[in-house]
């Protein structure tokens, strides 16, 4: 099946790609414009992306780890971090004695 309709690419094309990429590394993060390089193209209008991504997703070889879930105690704990400064770093937020 043609994905790209641009430059002529098709799923077969994709997953070979992927297939070679994994095999020559097997810790590279595959991408869309890395499987564009790989076939000597270049993306042209984007609108085959998301049928591109799809096919990639499907590839046994794809290897993408799983998004980290986030719990709400742990964005609490980031948010209220202050990004390791002191509470009252600044200047307007600092008690003068009066």
């Amino acid at each position: 099946m043609i994905i790209c309709h641009c430059t002529g690419i098709t799923d077969h094309q994709i997953r070979s790609a992927v297939d070679w990429m994994r095999a020559s590394d097997a810790d590279t993060i595959i991408t869309p414009g890395k499987i564009y390089r790989a076939l000597g193209y270049r993306a042209d209008c984007g609108g085959c992306l998301p049928l591109f991504l799809d096919t990639m997703r499907g590839c046994d070889n794809i290897g993408v780890a799983p998004p980290v879930l986030r719990t709400n105690k742990a964005l609490k704990q980031r948010s209220d971090s202050h990004e390791g400064r002191q509470q009252g770093h600044r200047v307007s937020e600092r008690r003068t004695a009066v």
